[in-house]
C-alpha cells in the first residue's frame, strides 16, 4: 500500500498584510484626521507623552482559527488608533475599519466587522484612542 503524504500549507502573515492594506489605503486619503498617520504592527519603543507619534494606527493579530481542512483560516485583527483627540481617534478608526471591510485581496479575503470602534484612553500616556476588530478569511499557500 502506498504511503499517503500530506500537503504542507502555510498561512501568510495576516498582521503584516493588514498593516500594509491600511498603509496603502490611508496614503491616498485627504481627510484632515488622516494627515501624518503612521501604520505599524508594534507600538514605537521610544513613544512617550512628549513624543506620542500621533496619529498612530496599530494592527495586531488577536486570533487565528484555521479550518480543520487547512484550506482557510479566520483571523481576527485588532486595530487601535491613537490620536490627538477622541473624535479624531474615532473618525480614523471608522475609516480604517471601512477600508479593511471593502478590501478583498490575495491574503485578506472576505473581511467582516468584529467589534467597535470603541473609545478609550491609553492608561500609560493618557492619549485618546479607539479600537476595533475585523475578521478576515485567509487562504494558505502551498509550501
Amino acid at each position: 500500500m502506498a504511503a499517503v503524504s500530506k500537503v504542507l500549507v502555510v498561512f501568510p502573515d495576516v498582521q503584516a498584510a493588514g498593516a500594509q492594506v491600511l498603509r496603502m489605503a490611508l496614503a491616498g486619503r485627504s481627510e484632515p484626521f488622516v494627515a501624518g498617520a503612521t501604520v505599524g504592527t508594534r507600538v514605537p519603543g521610544d513613544r512617550t507623552p512628549e513624543t506620542p507619534y500621533l496619529p498612530y494606527v496599530l494592527v495586531r493579530l488577536d486570533a487565528d482559527l484555521p479550518h480543520s481542512s487547512m484550506a482557510n483560516t479566520r483571523a481576527t485583527l485588532r486595530v487601535t488608533v491613537w490620536h490627538a483627540g477622541a473624535d479624531e481617534a474615532h473618525d480614523l478608526a471608522q475609516l480604517a475599519r471601512g477600508l479593511l471591510l471593502v478590501h478583498d485581496g490575495t491574503v485578506l479575503r472576505s473581511v467582516r466587522p468584529g467589534t467597535g470602534p470603541l473609545p478609550a484612553t491609553d492608561p500609560d500616556s493618557g492619549i485618546d484612542l479607539s479600537t476595533f476588530t475585523v475578521i478576515a478569511n485567509v487562504r494558505p499557500t502551498l509550501a
